[in-house]
């Protein structure tokens, strides 16, 4: 049976009903707006940024192997991250806040267990991949991952701490195997720029400035010149 006693003292379901209940107070199209980002903008997002900062990262002269690999590594600790959940979530069981705790506006209806929340995990993956290699796409896709939480907690799928096991299970999987997945990343990457797949890894150089050729004139102009000096 759903309960609603003693929510109050949860501050977990508490901070779920605060958040949740703001979904009540705003116009329809901002529901169907939240909906809508939590559920794809946000994940888009941040694979965005990710392809955004490998066509900045690849036109760098001096370590552009290993940045790309560094980019390369944000979108496998994505996936990484997507099959850990799997296991947690058959492990800890925990349904979903609608189904042990009445009153809550639902606005997106998921199936399986709660805890934790994938597109959380996916975007801190990405988040934290990304930092290694520029801050400011680090940056911004930790902005994303935060609003992820939010929305996951506006439409009322998961709990305050299915969020932040999301945040951990992706920071988690982003730097624990960052190390190993480097120098495996940048190994192949080093490879691919020495080959036809270069311009993935290394952007073509710009044309090398050619000597100018002298007009005859000009040469017996400047042989003139160093006699007068000598």
């Amino acid at each position: 049976m759903a309960k609603v006693a003693g929510d109050t003292v949860n501050p977990d379901v508490s901070l779920l009903r605060e958040v949740n209940g703001l979904s009540g107070h705003t116009p329809h199209g901002v529901d169907r707006a939240v909906e809508w980002i939590g559920g794809y903008g946000l994940v888009a997002l941040a694979f965005v940024l990710a392809l955004w900062c490998w066509w900045r990262v690849a036109r760098r002269a001096e370590d552009a192997p290993a940045a790309v690999a560094g980019v390369l590594w944000s979108g496998l600790a994505a996936g990484a991250a997507t099959l850990l959940d799997l296991p947690i979530r058959a492990l800890v069981q925990r349904p979903r806040p609608y189904v042990d705790h009445d009153g809550l506006r639902v606005l997106v209806h998921d199936g399986g267990y709660s805890f934790v929340s994938v597109r959380s995990a996916v975007i801190a993956a990405v988040a934290v991949g990304l930092f290694t290699v520029d801050r400011r796409f680090g940056a911004i896709a930790l902005l994303a991952a935060l609003a992820e939480g939010f929305c996951d907690i506006y439409v009322g799928t998961y709990y305050p701490t299915d969020v932040v096991g999301g945040f951990a299970l992706g920071a988690a999987t982003a730097l624990l195997l960052t190390a190993p997945a480097l120098a495996l990343l940048t190994a192949l990457t080093t490879r691919l720029s020495r080959g036809r797949a270069a311009p993935l890894v290394r952007a073509a150089p710009g044309p090398t400035p050619t000597a100018r050729r002298l007009d005859p004139r000009e040469i017996g102009h400047h042989a003139t010149d160093k006699d007068l000096a000598a």
